[in-house]
């Protein structure tokens, strides 16, 4: 079995499956692990990484993971916005403050008072308008464009950037005082090159989704394609993947694909690199993962077909006595990622597997994710149900279940 596999802990496995992240690379469990030990503490974070990697999960996880969870979370794209109008979307501005502003207006600062700001491209950002964001994260004061009056926020700042900090601190493009600020804690995404086979894993989950929303045949890759990818640079990272397997799922519906077929969606498919095979997971690993994917995915359909007859006809028996005497293993929809069709799965790893172990395992995994919303939630059933993304109907009759009363 291949060495440093990373310990993946039910807090690390919970936030993976909330929030989509797909993978088992020692760096990538590592980020995810530092964003949930951040969460708690009211620290400025900075998420490093270059373009493509996924930066953006990484906020939501410390959001959500934060005191804040229940105050906005507004994501703006620093890039996106021209250099004249930045410091008005931030910190808004008065009537009349320049021409087109023809009433007062909030900015994001304003607007997401007590809850999280995530500022993504940030090293975008002018230089007069660090100067500002420097005064907001040190005082918490900011002034609007046009305004003398001085206005406070209580905001937490997480920054993404694909630049070299560094680097544009010595070359006077962002200000040093401001990049250590940011940069409290540093999180620092790995490259899709540098994961080793969770590039086969997102393949799989790519083609699989692209099959399920346009109910296509899946495009399958053979071992040459496999190998193909895994030596290939990625450059664009996991984006760039999710466009290949989607053209791919669409021109080769169905079909199995090797490397020649490959090639072409490779722009300079000359730009080898060894992969980081030994940061993988064990086959097997990867399997069940995605078998207990496929339980999740199938039981959420389930439980979404029981509320509905239960709602439409409350006077007949409940889902759960027709559903007997088949044992069905109830998943919160919040836990559900994707599948990949049973009969794709190799035959070993599944032969392996221990029913009904894993099925203890998910009831307990079930059980204590609802014991932690509800002491998260301070026992307030509605918001414990929003955060599940589950009905409050599904919810009561989980609690009296599990005996959490």
């Amino acid at each position: 079995m291949p060495l440093n596999i990373p310990e993946i802990s039910p807090e690390v496995q919970q936030a993976k499956m909330r929030f989509g992240i797909v993978g088992n690379a020692p760096a990538l469990i590592e980020a995810v692990n530092r964003a949930i030990q951040v969460a708690p503490i009211d620290l400025s974070v900075l998420i490093t990484g270059e373009s493509g990697t996924g930066k953006e999960f990484f906020p939501k996880i410390i959001h959500a993971y934060s005191p804040r969870k229940h105050a906005r979370y507004i994501a703006v794209n620093c890039g996106a916005i021209p250099e004249g109008t930045i410091d008005s979307e931030l910190f808004g501005h008065e009537k009349g403050s320049f021409t087109g502003a023809v009433s007062a207006r909030k900015g994001y600062f304003e607007e997401a008072d007590g809850g999280t700001i995530f500022l993504d491209e940030v090293a975008e950002l002018p230089l007069t308008t660090q100067a500002r964001l420097l005064r907001v994260l040190e005082s918490g004061e900011f002034l609007k464009v046009g305004s003398s009056t001085v206005q406070r926020t209580n905001i937490r700042v997480v920054a993404a950037t694909n630049v070299d900090m560094l680097e544009a601190v010595r070359s006077g493009r962002f200000r040093e005082d401001l990049f250590y600020r940011l940069s409290t804690v540093q999180i620092s995404v790995p490259p899709l090159r540098a994961r080793g086979n969770d590039i086969t894993l997102l393949t799989r989950k790519f083609a699989s989704d692209f099959s399920d929303r346009y109910s296509m045949p899946p495009a399958t890759f053979e071992d040459s394609a496999r190998s193909e990818m895994l030596h290939y640079r990625w450059p664009g990272n996991v984006r760039q993947l999710k466009n290949v397997v989607e053209q791919i799922s669409l021109f080769h519906a169905g079909a199995k694909v090797d490397a020649e077929t490959l090639r072409p969606y490779l722009p300079d498919a000359g730009m080898n690199y060894a992969p980081a095979l030994s940061h993988s997971a064990h086959p097997y690993e990867q399997e069940r993962e995605l078998l207990f994917n496929m339980i999740f995915r199938l039981q959420s359909e389930i439980d979404r077909l029981r509320a509905k007859i239960e709602d439409e006809e409350p006077h007949r028996p409940s889902a759960a006595t027709v559903q007997q005497p088949v044992e069905v293993i109830e998943v919160p929809t919040s836990l559900v990622r994707y599948t990949e069709p049973h009969s794709r799965f190799p035959s070993a790893p599944v032969a392996d597997a221990q029913p009904a172990a894993s099925a203890k395992t998910l009831e307990e995994t079930e059980r204590e994710t609802i014991r932690q919303a509800l002491e998260n939630n301070g026992g307030r059933r509605k918001d414990t149900a929003r955060e599940l993304n589950i009905s409050e109907r599904t919810l009561y009759r989980k609690i009296k279940d599990f005996g959490l009363e």
